[in-house]
């Protein structure tokens, strides 16, 4: 049975989004404008996201830091770029109680500027290097239109910023980064991603350059999921973070940041989610398993208590349903609430030693022995991750598309969206037309050569990069 409070994604995809982020009690609007109530089932994706990727990121040498949230007007200033490019977002602190501030204080709408005028007093010589540091905090950026998740005035991010000796060293370590994320969002949200570089237009305010992790939803529109820059020494030289170098001189380090934040959340719903709402991979999901007792009586509910602490102890999150609510409404909540797999017994099974076992992705029903629920549950929950990821690869290689001419790329945008590989001569002027196409934007640009005979998609002039577009959240 549909839930009757989600919209059809077919209907409207938008109304449907937001009918799943409310059905599954994922978060809520509060009452300060363009600011969202992260709820406990929308808090504890992100809980299983932040410690998966803390302890990759440890993996690879990091260590957790928190600096403060207020950033004085004339430290954001120092960098040029950066400001300039944060402008129309910053939220700014003017009085202090009903005390006019000397220097107004910004909310942190990102933290190279903290981060940079740390540095500049923690490292003295090479032997000090490389810092590297992640920090789990919140931000402020004061967006004009606002999604769940998607895009909010305030949300929940990490940021990563190093320093390095060596430009290679910092160039290997944003790379690095744009690989940790691309391995965390395919294996464990089950996602298909492609990576690449950002054009300049695109990239982070004050970077040489930009990585970009890129994710489709299901209507085709593309969704930045995590980007990784690398500053080079421009950072360095406006904060001035310098340290003696193996010849005893004087040299400006050499930084990276890189950033993930709840949108991956957004991401989760919209490339998995379906008409009867939340779908969750396993890998990520709070609670794995649901336990329904079915006219629940105290023999029921020991099996159901045994059940749920076999699971447990081979690593499986489960829970025992036992609210006062009917069968057909629990087994609705947890479908509706993207538990990845449900288990339901009633007094007639358990006397027959006998068990309902449903996965959520398909919604397939099978009565098997109570015996097998745990080498089931083990095999539905490894064929569910696979499965959502291989279905979400076949529907992003359905939507990607080669085109070669503007009205090519036209004729997809206006029609039937997705990611577009075309070439492109390297002009802004070029990347501004092709935004006339409903807001076409680059993704990135690619790894792959570009021939003689390719020409630039919208002006028809010789290709110097071959480049993934698409409409953007």
């Amino acid at each position: 049975m549909k839930n009757e409070k989600i919209t059809e994604r077919t209907e409207d995809f938008a109304k449907w989004y937001t009918d799943v982020v409310k059905a599954a009690r994922l978060a809520d609007y509060s009452s300060v404008k363009g600011c969202v109530i992260l709820e406990p089932n929308g808090y504890a994706i992100w809980e299983n996201i932040q410690k998966i990727m803390d302890g990759m990121f440890k993996e690879c040498g990091h260590t957790n830091v928190y600096l403060p949230v207020f950033i004085p007007e004339e430290l954001l200033k120092k960098e040029g770029e950066l400001v300039a490019g944060f402008a129309p977002e910053v939220a700014w602190i003017t009085h202090g109680g009903t005390s006019l501030l000397e220097e107004r204080l910004a909310f942190r709408p990102t933290s190279e500027s903290l981060f940079c005028d740390y540095y500049k007093n923690a490292v003295r010589s090479y032997r000090d290097l490389p810092k590297l540091y992640n920090q789990w905090c919140n931000v402020v950026r004061w967006e004009k239109e606002t999604r769940p998740f998607l895009r909010s005035r305030e949300f929940l991010w990490q940021e990563g910023h190093t320093i390095h000796e060596t430009a290679d060293e910092a160039i290997e370590e944003t790379y690095r980064m744009l690989g940790v994320y691309k391995k965390f969002i395919e294996e464990y949200l089950a996602i298909p991603v492609i990576t690449g570089r950002k054009t300049d237009k695109e990239k982070f305010a004050g970077a040489e350059f930009t990585t970009t992790v890129e994710a489709l939803m299901q209507n085709g529109i593309c969704l930045q999921s995590a980007t990784s820059h690398y500053f080079g020494q421009k950072f360095a030289k406006a904060y001035d973070v310098k340290f003696l170098d193996r010849n005893n001189n004087w040299s400006y380090v050499y930084q990276t940041s890189w950033g993930s934040t709840t949108r991956m959340i957004g991401a989760l719903i919209m490339v998995h989610g379906d008409d009867h709402g939340l779908v969750l991979p396993p890998k990520i999901a709070p609670k794995q398993v649901s336990i329904v007792p079915i006219r629940p009586q105290d023999e029921l509910l020991e099996k159901c208590e045994e059940i749920r602490k076999l699971l447990s102890e081979n690593g499986i999150t489960s829970y025992i349903d036992k609210s006062d609510k009917s069968a057909g409404f629990k087994f609705a909540e947890s479908e509706v609430n993207g538990i990845p797999v449900r288990i339901e017994i009633g007094p007639r099974d358990l006397s027959e030693g006998k068990l309902t076992i449903v996965r959520r992705d398909t919604r397939e029903k099978k009565v098997i022995n109570i015996d097998d629920v745990l080498d089931k549950t083990k095999y539905l929950l490894d064929d569910i991750q696979k499965c959502l990821y291989d279905n979400a690869k076949k529907l992003m290689d359905k939507r990607t598309y080669r085109c070669s001419t503007f009205d090519e790329m036209k004729e997809v945008m206006d029609n039937n969206p997705g990611f577009v590989y075309a070439p492109w001569c390297g002009d802004e002027e070029c990347e501004v037309k092709i935004k006339e196409i409903r807001g076409t934007k680059s993704r990135c640009i690619t790894d792959n050569e570009v021939h003689d005979s390719d020409k630039c998609v919208a002006c028809g002039k010789k290709a110097k990069h071959e480049v993934v577009w698409g409409l953007q959240y």
